[in-house]
């Protein structure tokens, strides 16, 4: 196997190419998750060199009841099903990104895109943890491996790595990383860090 330092884009994100590349061998499915406003549409529409696939739709006052929009005052749009994007992260790999609904009442969905995914990035927000803990239990169960992405907002309280990994009762190879999922190059290297957890642990081969 290639060593992970190695990994360089076939193409800068979001320079669109129609198609795959002819080079490319294998493409990979990976899941971007998180509970409700954590950003994964965001990070999907950051890292994709392709328009991105999305199906929001504007939230109504009836969802005022069941979303809790505490932190999220500003958002008007949630995702109903899934978000779509793709990125050739060198010539012969594709990653097919899948974002996952954040709201239990979606899960259904969840399950079936969470089918055949190679890894997943867990989004959270550090001002509200505890609305992490259903998506992290699904990933265990399900035995998808994962990073824990600890997205940054605007007066987001900072914690130790060892604080987080105590209040998310995360084993310790799970990693946590952060990033501003509204940046296109930390996305990036967001992704890149993932990737290479994947490589370390013999769970994704690259391809020189």
């Amino acid at each position: 196997m290639a060593s992970a330092n190695s990994v360089e884009p076939a193409a800068a994100p979001l320079e669109e190419p129609a198609y795959l590349p002819a080079t490319v061998q294998s493409a990979v499915k990976i899941l971007v998750t998180g509970p409700f406003g954590v950003g994964k549409t965001t990070l999907v529409g950051s890292l994709s060199e392709i328009a991105p696939l999305r199906t929001e739709e504007t939230m109504t006052a009836a969802g005022a009841g069941v979303d809790d929009l505490t932190w999220r005052t500003d958002k008007t749009t949630t995702t109903v099903a899934l978000d779509f994007g793709r990125i050739t992260l060198n010539p012969r790999l594709a990653l097919y990104l899948f974002g996952t609904p954040g709201q239990q009442r979606f899960w259904p969905l969840w399950d079936d895109l969470s089918r055949g995914a190679l890894g997943a990035i867990a989004l959270v927000d550090t001002r509200r943890l505890e609305e992490s803990f259903d998506v992290l239990g699904r990933l265990e169960e399900q035995r998808i491996p994962f990073a824990v992405a600890v997205n940054t907002f605007p007066g987001s309280p900072e914690h130790p790595e060892e604080a987080l990994r105590e209040a998310l009762d995360l084993l310790p190879e799970v990693p946590i990383l952060s990033c501003d999922a509204r940046d296109r190059r930390n996305s990036y290297d967001l992704l890149i860090d993932f990737v290479a957890h994947l490589h370390s642990t013999a769970v994704l081969e690259l391809q020189p």
